[in-house]
């Protein structure tokens, strides 16, 4: 059942997608000194030219499932094979850390970040390539799989604290006795160059759906976790087909961080369990995120444990293999009124958990 305390939603069993309607679309919730997603894909595009692991990921149209659905078409961006590292996140850190090798000599940096698992792959890359190190913090929550991947690639690996955000504080400490530069993909108070930059790697995966699809969606499902990926996303989207889109955000009911913050009109934290959906596990947004959603996205929904992983078991028979962070949306989507007439665009954003 659903249980509500000053208006915050959480919830801890059943089946009830939660939908709530974003009243700030537009106009956004006013956050003094926080930067706006960026738009301006050319840059990251353009240096993404020189790297050998970049090619244009696919849009699928998933022909058969809208037909099951009963709509008009459904595409799906495949993130499942992004630079060789199995998720969008490639385009992110990697990117910062290119960025910062045009400008100076990185060999004697040291990144540090904390992470759910793929983003620490991305920073890890990132370094490998350019001869930097790097340090991923990780909580007793993620897979022993994910950390292993991360040391395959040269990253040293730091087990702190039991959830997402315990990681973080212990990642931030360390840079600040170490020197080492802190790469988070989420941002704070404070905290926005580099995660505002890391967005904007993202964009490339927009720049490229847009030049995939034939025609404007009518809606778009996003799933997030701090909200870096659907804040990018969802701000390019508005910049290329203005509000034509019905752009939902996605959310764990365990971790509806960006949901509470809309209800209550401000940055709040959450807390709850451990979701399966670890990837987007995260209980505070990213206020770069925050901001840019709360003017861009139409509406919020909150997938319970069971709605999502009863919706990505079928997705395997429409070559749509994924973990529950990565089909996140497009469960979402399948459990939706939808009208006939809609012309749906999801993310893939990873392949099925190891």
């Amino acid at each position: 059942m659903w249980f509500y305390s000053t208006n915050i939603i959480s919830l801890y069993e059943g089946n009830l997608m939660q939908h709530v309607t974003n009243q700030y679309f537009k106009t956004g919730i006013q956050m003094a000194g926080v930067p706006l997603p960026s738009t301006n894909s050319a840059r990251p595009v353009g240096m993404l030219k020189n790297c050998p692991a970049h090619f244009q990921t696919p849009l699928m149209s998933v022909d058969k499932l809208a037909e099951n659905l009963g709509i008009a078409s459904i595409h799906v961006k495949d993130e499942r094979d992004r630079m060789k590292l199995g998720s969008f996140k490639a385009l992110g850190a990697a990117y910062v850390i290119a960025s910062d090798a045009s400008e100076g000599d990185v060999t004697n940096t040291t990144y540090i970040t904390a992470s759910a698992g793929n983003h620490g792959l991305s920073v890890a890359a990132g370094a490998s390539a350019f001869g930097a190190k790097a340090v991923v913090y990780l909580s007793d929550t993620v897979p022993e799989d994910f950390a292993t991947r991360l040391t395959k690639i040269g990253a040293t690996v730091v087990r702190a604290g039991e959830n997402y955000e315990a990681s973080m504080v212990a990642a931030q400490k360390a840079a600040a006795d170490n020197d080492w530069v802190l790469l988070s993909d989420s941002s704070w108070d404070g905290y926005f160059d580099r995660p505002w930059r890391l967005m904007e790697g993202y964009t490339v995966m927009a720049a490229e759906i847009i030049h995939q699809i034939e025609h404007v969606p009518t809606h778009i499902y996003l799933q997030a976790g701090v909200g870096g990926l659907a804040g990018a996303m969802a701000a390019c989207f508005r910049a290329a087909w203005g509000d034509a889109p019905m752009i939902t955000v996605v959310e764990p009911a365990f971790a509806p961080a960006l949901t509470n913050s809309i209800i209550e009109g401000k940055f709040v934290s959450t807390s709850g369990p451990v979701s399966d959906m670890g990837r987007l596990d995260c209980k505070e947004a990213s206020l770069i995120a925050l901001a840019g959603l709360s003017r861009d996205a139409n509406s919020f929904v909150t997938l319970t444990e069971k709605e999502c992983l009863d919706a990505i078991k079928v997705l395997p028979k429409y070559n749509l293999d994924t973990s529950s962070s990565g089909g996140a949306g497009i469960a979402a989507m399948t459990m939706s009124d939808l009208p006939s007439d809609a012309r749906v665009l999801c993310i893939l954003s990873e392949g099925p958990d190891e």
